[in-house]
């Protein structure tokens, strides 16, 4: 099993893209989660570092079980781009991907996973499985987590969180 690629120093021109690129879907997860969706948000760059396709987890909305914000993003880069091969793109998610998502990527042959936060349930890129370095892998998925992760990991307990209270609040005493 492959170690992580540590986030590049906080001054050098990568993680000032990265930064970038993950304040935009802190801000697709925001939005997601004020239409009671999961804030999970997710997009796609080009090698030239221009947007390509970006969205959210539309589970409910959608009635759609794989309607999470990475395979949306996905499918739009793939229709963008004409191509299902995503080898020379970037994605951006907020959460460590599921198993279906990070299944999703590797078929896509992408370039590069940065994520945000790691998901202790369900992440299957290097928390709890590590789908992209498994035998069952035909492609080895370069993948860089931590990036902005406080505040992703903060969004989403929060919305947990507000969920629980609204919920208890419902609750007869």
């Amino acid at each position: 099993m492959r170690p992580p690629i540590p986030p590049p120093a906080v001054d050098h021109p990568d993680y000032l893209r990265h930064y970038h690129w993950m304040k935009q879907a802190i801000e697709l997860a925001a939005a997601a989660a004020a239409a009671g969706e999961v804030p999970v948000g997710a997009l796609v760059v080009n090698l030239e570092n221009q947007l390509i396709a970006e969205a959210e987890n539309r589970r409910e909305r959608d009635h759609d079980p794989t309607a999470h914000a990475e395979i949306l993003a996905l499918r739009a880069a793939g229709q963008a781009l004409k191509s299902w091969r995503l080898d020379t793109c970037t994605l951006y998610v907020t959460l460590e991907p599921c198993p279906m998502c990070s299944g999703a990527m590797i078929q896509a042959r992408l370039g590069l996973l940065v994520y945000g936060a790691d998901d202790p349930k369900a992440g299957a890129v290097r928390t709890v499985l590590n789908l992209p370095d498994s035998v069952c892998s035909n492609h080895r998925l370069t993948v860089i987590g931590g990036i902005l992760e406080l505040p992703c990991r903060q969004q989403l307990q929060d919305w947990f969180a507000q969920r629980r209270a609204a919920s208890n609040s419902r609750r007869p005493n």
